[in-house]
């Protein structure tokens, strides 16, 4: 039996805005697969924050996980993650202590420590020319927690005695390293920083202290899967996740394209060598292909648990991957309904 039958599988949305529709569908669509997700057995679901971004919907995080904890009843709701350059700690605060008091045991709390846009969006979210990088992240964590911990100067209402589990999420060895010192659970970056993946693991296991959270080291890999009956229908459905990313490099995002459009798109020679790049770390294919490509990476990383994250334009289409993947992963429906810590 491979690890991938035996660890909690989830995943992680953007809540994607296709080309021909718009956000109120995008949410949807979310809602529904959360639903699909909680019956399959995943064991939590999370939302990227994102901003200034056409193609992508879930830009304000703890308003959709409410939204989504309320449509289902068992599976874990988090965000992967907030990025706390860009919020006031006192405000998360807040939001994560409400969320976990309506929903107690249910909720997690992703923090990045990059800003994970760009500096006008940036500036705008603050409105102030501080706080703008990941300097001062050390400073914001601490008086985040202390917030939840009822220690800061002031109060924090419902945050204190209302704490949701917190991760640290990263892309590099900062908060690998930051994540093992304060011994708590780490989420790594694999969709999109998979040169980095074993190295962060390695820091992160190395530096781990244990804590009132962890005894051990805990960490979850994400990665970018697509999973269709066959692998030439699981290609072709991966191309708009293509042209997303190039045209993100152009600075001009949209919302994702059909694959008929990614299709006929007519890429540069350079393009073509991006799109190689980035996509030689996502696993796409049929059930057979992606079930050896996830034995793979789960070997490799040793991860505590897999999130995952899929991008195609067809909703449908989407739900089948999930389907799929549920599958491949042997998944019961007892996984989804833990409420363990981590």
């Amino acid at each position: 039996m491979s690890r991938l039958s035996e660890i909690p599988l989830s995943v992680l949305d953007l809540a994607p805005i296709t080309s021909g529709s718009d956000a109120t569908t995008a949410l949807r669509n979310s809602r529904e697969l959360a639903q699909q997700a909680e019956r399959l057995g995943y064991r939590r679901y999370w939302f990227a924050e994102h901003h200034n971004m056409p193609g992508i919907a879930s830009s304000a995080p703890a308003v959709l996980i409410g939204h989504i904890a309320d449509a289902t009843s068992t599976i874990r709701v988090g965000s992967g993650g907030v990025m706390l350059p860009n919020h006031a700690p006192l405000v998360v605060a807040e939001q994560f202590g409400m969320l976990e008091a309506l929903h107690p045991g249910r909720i997690d709390l992703g923090i990045g420590r990059a800003p994970g846009t760009d500096q006008k969006t940036a500036r705008a979210l603050r409105r102030t020319e501080a706080g703008l990088s990941a300097e001062n992240f050390p400073q914001e964590l601490t008086e985040l927690i202390k917030y939840f911990e009822g220690t800061a100067d002031l109060n924090a209402v419902p945050a204190a005695g209302n704490k949701p589990p917190i991760w640290l999420l990263g892309s590099s060895g900062y908060s690998a390293q930051a994540a093992g010192l304060l011994g708590l659970p780490f989420a790594f970056a694999h969709h999109f920083s998979a040169q980095n993946t074993l190295p962060a693991l390695e820091l992160y296991r190395r530096h781990f202290r244990p804590s009132e959270v962890l005894q051990e080291p805990y960490a979850m890999v994400c990665a970018s899967v697509i999973v269709a009956d066959t692998d030439e229908h699981a290609r072709y459905i991966a191309g708009p996740g293509a042209l997303s990313f190039v045209r993100l490099r152009q600075g001009s995002p949209a919302p994702l394209a059909t694959p008929q459009e990614a299709a006929d798109y007519p890429y540069t020679e350079i393009d073509e060598l991006v799109i190689e790049d980035r996509m030689s770390s996502q696993i796409i294919g049929s059930p057979s292909t992606v079930r050896s490509g996830l034995d793979e990476l789960m070997e490799s990383t040793a991860a505590d648990e897999l999130m995952v994250t899929t991008i195609v334009h067809g909703h449908e289409d989407r739900l089948r991957s999930f389907e799929l993947l549920s599958e491949v992963a042997e998944r019961t429906p007892s996984l989804g309904r833990s409420a363990a810590h981590t």
